[in-house]
């Protein structure tokens, strides 16, 4: 018997590091070639790897949630005479299998040659830092990155920009509490990712959150005689008729319907409307996109939206339909409260945020009545949107959302 040494391939996309997500094989045990080795994420895909020999597994390198660079040492195996290597040989690349509910376009290639994956190991960093460091001029192969295996972090870019001013004092660390009062669950996977590309999202868009209240009486007295003409067929809720008030407002603001490239010092504006719409599951939050959601009515658009929602949370949504959308919409349904503050999906400049209907006790024409109203709760990148275009642009959602008989012209099946 001799060891073979597998080294991590090149999975696609110009990936530098992946997380370990899951080994689905232990010390010890004897596997098949082709067989699932383990899944690692990049920053677009969950990439399931499969073993590249026949053998029993000598060792494993990097436990679930760690990060492991391309080219690295992943998994020895001990395997017959004429397939064996010294330790220090590289393994040929093994298949990796993309899932198809993640979004991504490219397949993994061969490993890339040593000298070009060791130019790259000098620069080890995330896409999200490469990005930052570009739009910063900063050029990473001079940056000592305090990371595993020299990763640069952002923390290493701050420090860069800090350079020359005081360092903060640290703050006294908190007293643990008391053993067995708490359970430490480890960040993995797509919620580390949801937690990454929130904290991008807070540390490079300038959000500011505009609130605003709407009469939706009208609207939902419209809704139950759509839905009384259902027949039986599937029933509205009062999303798919809120995006097509965002639609009408969007003809006369689509500035809001961008993109904001920072790297390029852009605003890339669309014509048309390819509706995020953020949708929770058991990994997490994800959002499936509507592409070309003007072109709907109210009826496709809410069997869409459950089509779509139901195939996100089946984790059976194609990458097609995660990916490319211009604006994001988010909704609690009955637990959205009466205000928040949405993060926005980047490079997206606009997030419309909605709230519950609720029966509220206003004012019309110096009588108190009972009205059904809703909050819509929206942020805005206020580097390209400033507040009086963000608040023109919810005003005229507001206008169709309370007199909704634009919004029936285009509900006929």
């Amino acid at each position: 018997m001799k060891r073979f040494v597998f080294k991590l391939p090149d999975v696609g996309e110009g990936t530098a590091e992946v997380e370990i997500v899951k080994w689905h094989v232990a010390v010890g045990e004897s596997v098949q070639e082709n067989a699932p080795l383990v899944d690692v994420m990049t920053d677009k895909a969950t990439v399931e790897i499969t073993a590249p020999v026949d053998g029993r597994i000598a060792a494993l390198h990097g436990a679930e949630g760690d990060r492991s660079a391309v080219g690295s040492e992943l998994a020895e195996f001990e395997v017959e005479a004429e397939h064996g290597t010294e330790p220090e040989a590289a393994a040929e690349p093994a298949p990796a299998r993309i899932e198809p509910q993640r979004p991504v376009t490219a397949k993994p290639d061969a490993i890339e040659p040593s000298a070009a994956a060791q130019e790259r190991r000098k620069a080890l960093a995330a896409p999200a830092v490469r990005a930052r460091a570009k739009a910063l001029a900063i050029d990473l192969t001079t940056v000592a990155g305090s990371g595993p295996d020299g990763r640069v972090l952002h923390a290493d870019l701050d420090r860069i920009l800090l350079a020359g001013r005081a360092k903060p004092q640290a703050a006294p660390a908190p007293a643990a509490p008391p053993s067995g009062s708490f359970e430490d669950i480890k960040i993995i996977g797509l919620r580390r990712r949801i937690a990454e590309r929130m904290l991008e999202a807070k540390r490079n868009i300038p959000h500011f959150t505009y609130v605003e209240e709407v009469d939706v009486t009208d609207l939902e007295a419209l809704r139950a005689r759509l839905n009384e003409r259902a027949d039986g067929s599937a029933r509205l809720t009062p999303l798919p008729l809120i995006i097509r008030a965002m639609v009408v407002a969007l003809a006369q603001h689509g500035q809001v319907n961008a993109h904001f490239l920072a790297a390029e010092t852009v605003i890339r504006k669309f014509a048309a409307l390819h509706l995020g719409v953020a949708t929770d599951t058991e990994r997490g939050l994800m959002v499936p996109v509507i592409h070309n959601a003007d072109r709907l009515d109210v009826w496709r658009l809410g069997a869409e939206i459950a089509r779509l929602s139901e195939a996100a949370r089946a984790g059976k949504a194609l990458p097609e339909e995660l990916a490319g959308s211009t604006i994001t919409v988010t909704s609690l349904g009955a637990l959205g409260g009466i205000a928040s503050t949405p993060i926005i999906n980047p490079p997206e400049v606009a997030i419309v945020g909605v709230c519950k209907i609720v029966d509220r006790a206003i004012v019309r024409d110096g009588a108190i009545v009972v009205r059904k109203m809703m909050n819509l709760s929206s942020s805005f990148d206020h580097r390209a949107v400033d507040g009086r275009a963000a608040a023109a642009f919810i005003a005229a959602m507001k206008r169709s959302l309370e007199a909704p008989a634009i919004l029936a012209a285009r509900a006929k099946r």
